[in-house]
């Protein structure tokens, strides 16, 4: 048989997916989730299956891992003890893929791009098109999620960037599984009809949007968390009229008078509704702070480098405008 040359090598090392025992990553989300039917569900695999993994790695090392407690399941401390080495080996992985990866001629193989919706419309394909135009050997794929899902995701070893809000649903910065970095900041704006008295200030802050009738997302979404989140950094909370997840919809109930509506400054609106966008003053200012993750040791791949500074570049493109 042929020796592969160097070039194939490295894309064959940098493709696979982890060297590690697999049944870490099950264990990993069964952690995070507290169920086995939950993390079969981020894994795709049946839920006999993540039950027979558990219990082959159980009893090969020879340590009880989890315990049954009602309708969840309890790790024992063996369990998170192998947790927390899991994390050192994963991360450890990845900074090897990443050195690995930058020894290469040119970037190949699966890439996967994750993110909330206004990110997977605005930021990533213009990023995606860089990628795939500049290193053809590359297979981009995105994946529009929440941003919870975006971590099972990462974990899962089904995305390798996500672009993330902070939410309740997320998990904290110190987080040893994953490296989450600001990206950018994206201001709030607050849209009204056309003619509404507030547009007629010369500065206008959230709280001054204290008494309106408010259109939010349905409350399991990330949209109702950011503005609920956001009316009480202000001081009230919204008088919640309408629900509606979509920005169109949601423009266009305040087009016809139902409320008003607090849009990202990403969010691109439909010019034919009659309403006005209100950029929002105020310390702080309302904003939402995006984030890039990827697995921890993962950042310095050259391939995900690559796809930050397309991002970045495309946001820069929309903030610095005022909203129309």
């Amino acid at each position: 048989m042929a020796r592969p040359d160097n070039q194939t090598f490295m894309q064959q090392i940098v493709q696979t997916p982890c060297m590690i025992d697999a049944r870490l990553r099950v264990l990993q989300l069964v952690a995070k989730h507290g169920t086995v039917t939950a993390a079969a569900q981020v894994l795709h695999y049946t839920p006999s299956a993540v039950s027979y993994q558990l219990r082959q790695l159980s009893a090969e090392l020879g340590v009880e891992l989890v315990v049954p407690q009602g309708r969840r399941i309890r790790l024992t401390s063996a369990a998170h003890a192998l947790l927390h080495h899991a994390e050192l080996l994963h991360a450890q992985w990845e900074r090897a893929k990443a050195e690995l990866a930058a020894l290469a001629d040119e970037p190949g193989g699966p890439f996967t791009l994750c993110g909330f919706s206004t990110a997977a419309t605005h930021l990533l394909p213009p990023a995606a098109a860089e990628l795939r135009d500049d290193f053809p050997n590359l297979k981009v794929r995105l994946i529009e999620a929440e941003p919870a899902r975006c971590f099972d995701l990462l974990l899962a070893g089904d995305a390798d960037l996500a672009l993330v809000i902070v939410t309740a649903d997320t998990p904290p910065l110190a987080d040893a599984r994953f490296d989450q970095r600001p990206l950018l900041d994206d201001p709030l704006d607050l849209v009204t009809p056309l003619g509404h008295p507030l547009t007629d200030r010369p500065a206008v802050t959230l709280a001054d949007a204290a008494n309106e009738p408010w259109i939010v997302g349905r409350p399991d979404s990330t949209y109702h968390q950011l503005v609920i989140t956001a009316c009480m950094a202000a001081g009230f909370s919204p008088n919640v009229a309408h629900y509606a997840d979509e920005w169109d919809t949601g423009t266009a109930l305040v087009a016809h008078g139902f409320g008003v509506i607090l849009v990202p400054r990403l969010a691109r609106l439909h010019s034919y509704w009659p309403v006005a966008r209100i950029p929002l003053h105020g310390e702080p200012a309302p904003a939402r702070r995006i984030l890039a993750a990827t697995r921890m040791g993962g950042r310095d791949n050259p391939t995900i480098a690559r796809a930050l500074q397309a991002i970045t570049k495309t946001a820069a493109g929309i903030l610095p405008a005022q909203p129309g």
